[in-house]
């Protein structure tokens, strides 16, 4: 596959980008570009819910909202027996190459969009050459539509490699932005015999030509769905008789930003929505918030919420009212292993265009590629985070952000070398 095949495809997934759990059109065509591509070289191709363990995703959306966007992939000319395959918000895909006797190595890449409006300003190169999104309101602001053409250009990139000998598994992932979408890979069946994964992200302020071989400083991450529950009355007329949610609601925030810092690590929290309330004069009998805590590790993570939770009940409790918290989706921390680091330094070391390694960096966010690190980890193999540079004229989740597409081709020439390398354990 030439570059210019994989930017095409690249450019065709930003024309349609699809929030967490509603790539329908995107598990579509990288189904059809894999069949199409690898015809007669893929021994396995799992979709939709042949892919994932439904039953772990996290953070779906309504039903209303994922037929929207079927109807919107059905719409964009999506083939139809793949679409009924995907029905109820069932996306991704895990592609299989078999070739022979040696290790199983994984790749995880993520596909899904932002739910942000892309800039439509004359500067930005996906307006100014005709590929800027066509789904307002919704946006590739990360890269994970590079991302999947790497996975693809890797896959066909393998099959047609003297120099593998195992199994390759491509992780086509969901709904990696809101943390709800690595769960469901990790607990899936594929992954038990994993013994090597690999997974990758383009840009994070690192330039093109630069190679991250090994990136840690994942953040745990839980999101909070929190619901205040009081009693409405006039403000004016009778406000004893309420009892006021946002009053709680409000005190809730407050405090929990006043959660002390660890000893041990990092630590975040940031209550990211808060609403409620219908009008000037009526004393509020309902209030939300959606929040998450971070940490350094799942442990401290863990620490954040048992705090915040104490906090939000306390703020209930000061105001009579009443609440609920659900877990909206969570992943864990992770760190590279140095014998996958080496080998992905010593392949970028020789790959053209690449001017830069790095041995290690920290993500300083969170990233559920983490719970797929953790499994192959937790059954003995190893797991590592590769950072391919890309210059990107916006900041991540801006409205500006872009790839360049030269980046591409270097993330295929720097995993597939790693994975041929682990195959024949040519260190």
């Amino acid at each position: 596959m030439s570059t210019d095949d994989l930017v095409s495809l690249r450019r065709d997934l930003h024309r349609r980008p699809e929030p967490a759990w509603r790539e329908f059109y995107t598990t579509a065509r990288l189904v059809d570009e894999l069949e199409s591509r690898l015809d007669g070289d893929l021994d396995e191709l799992y979709v939709g819910p042949e892919a994932i363990a439904g039953d772990h995703r996290l953070a779906v959306p309504d039903d209303a909202e994922l037929t929207h966007w079927l109807e919107r992939a059905r719409d964009a000319g999506a083939d139809e027996a793949i679409l009924e395959r995907l029905e109820g918000g069932y996306t991704g895909a895990v592609a299989v190459l078999e070739r022979g006797e040696g290790p199983t190595v994984g790749l995880r890449v993520d596909i899904d969009g932002l739910p942000r409006e892309e800039s439509d300003d004359s500067a930005h190169v996906p307006a100014a050459e005709g590929f800027r999104s066509e789904h307002e309101g919704a946006m590739h602001a990360c890269g994970h539509d590079a991302h999947a053409a790497i996975g693809v250009g890797v896959l066909e990139r393998i099959a047609d490699s003297d120099d593998f000998s195992g199994t390759l598994k491509v992780f086509f992932q969901p709904a990696e932005e809101v943390v709800g979408g690595g769960k469901s890979m990790a607990e899936s069946a594929h992954l038990t015999d994993v013994d090597r994964l690999l997974a990758l992200h383009v840009g994070l302020d690192h330039p093109t030509g630069e190679v991250v071989a090994g990136i840690d400083g994942f953040l745990a991450v839980r999101h909070l769905e929190i619901e205040f529950s009081g009693e409405s009355s006039h403000a004016g007329g009778h406000p004893e008789q309420g009892r006021n949610a946002v009053q709680a609601m409000a005190t809730a925030v407050q405090n929990c930003y006043g959660i002390p810092r660890h000893n041990d690590g990092k630590t975040r929290v940031n209550a990211g929505v808060v609403e409620g309330g219908s009008a000037a004069n009526i004393v509020p009998e309902s209030a939300r918030i959606v929040a998450e805590v971070r940490g350094e590790t799942t442990e401290l993570m863990e620490y954040m919420d048992r705090k915040a939770r104490h906090v939000v009940r306390s703020a209930a409790e000061m105001h009579e009212c009443e609440v609920s918290i659900d877990i909206g989706a969570e992943a864990p921390s992770a760190t590279s292993d140095q014998d996958l680091v080496d080998i992905v330094a010593d392949v970028a070391s020789g790959t053209e265009g690449v001017t830069t390694v790095l041995e290690r960096d920290e993500l300083g966010g969170s990233e559920d590629a983490t719970y797929l690190m953790q499994t192959v980890q937790e059954n003995g193999g190893t797991a590592c985070y590769v950072g391919i540079g890309t210059d990107h004229p916006g900041g991540h989740h801006s409205a500006t952000f872009d790839v360049d597409e030269a980046s591409i081709r270097h993330g295929v020439d720097v995993v597939s070398g790693a994975i041929e390398r682990l195959a024949t354990n040519r260190a």
